[in-house]
């Protein structure tokens, strides 16, 4: 039996939704509670074969409706297919979730894998918030998850431009979430900090519980977002960690705070810090 918050969302954000980076980890969560909450979905990702297995299972299990696009959505083309094939479907929920992370020494990495990182981490989903806006907009109804980062809060070694692009994603909701709420759209930036994904644990980390937050699993990550949607602009899943992001953008000193997550960061990828150190000293 559906509770009247179900209900509530079902209809405020409801019959579909987009996930973008909807093939694993964070994003294919997001696909299985929004399916068990009634909505019909639109999966994207680079990877056909866990789209369609996915949207299978989702399909048969709650009786929905699902489609897959197999898309690069670092690529301005495959943005433009995503939009066409959805012009006809009602879209009242849009979770961009794809992004490129990689961890490693910024000045060692290849130009071209920032510029797709910007590509991928910041101009995708401004440019899928902005036409999906614009849809909801006009039906007067809808909501946009952004997925930021914890790493938006402040720069930290090994992640360097990661972080920059995750702060301008929450910068971006924040402001939208003032600006188009008259309108009836809820805007959200989600800020989970370490979430255990396929992604995550391709970096080997190492987790010492005394020198890094806990690691967080997908679906409490994804519950504390749904449930933050209309609520607030911004939501940093976990208890713990909302207290450290208070800690972080209330108490501390800019300078104490780089320390702080760089202290982490170097507990977490020990094996890297030495390839980085050694790096900037040939």
């Amino acid at each position: 039996m559906s509770t009247d918050w179900e209900a509530r969302f079902r209809s405020r954000y409801g019959p579909w939704a987009v996930i973008a980076g909807g093939s694993d980890g964070i994003g294919a969560e997001f696909a299985r509670q929004l399916a068990a909450l009634g909505l019909n979905l639109v999966l994207v990702g680079r990877r056909s074969a866990p789209l369609e297995e996915l949207a299978t299972l989702l399909a048969r299990r709650f009786s929905i409706e699902t489609r897959t696009l197999s898309l690069d959505l670092s690529d301005r083309a495959h943005l433009e297919v995503l939009l066409e094939k959805t012009i006809n479907l009602e879209v009242r929920l849009l979770v961009c979730n794809a992004a490129l992370s990689t961890i490693g020494p910024f000045l060692r990495q290849p130009a071209e894998d920032h510029e797709r990182m910007i590509d991928l981490n910041s101009r995708a989903p401004l440019l899928l918030t902005y036409e999906f806006g614009k849809r909801m907009t006009a039906a007067r109804h809808g909501g946009i998850i952004l997925l930021s980062s914890m790493a938006s809060f402040g720069g930290t070694l090994l992640s360097v431009h990661y972080g920059a692009t995750k702060a301008y994603i929450r910068t971006l909701a924040e402001g939208l979430w003032a600006e188009l709420r008259p309108a009836g759209v809820d805007v959200l930036a989600s800020c989970p900090g370490t979430v255990r994904t396929p992604t995550f644990l391709r970096d080997r980390p190492v987790n010492r519980r005394w020198k890094s937050l806990p690691v967080l699993e997908c679906r409490p990550v994804v519950s504390d977002t749904l449930h933050s949607l209309g609520r607030r602009p911004v939501v940093v899943p976990g208890r713990v960690d909302r207290i450290v992001a208070f800690l972080m953008q209330r108490i501390l000193s800019r300078k104490a705070l780089i320390a702080l997550t760089a202290r982490a960061t170097r507990g977490m990828y020990p094996h890297m810090i030495d390839r980085v150190e050694r790096s900037y000293r040939r």
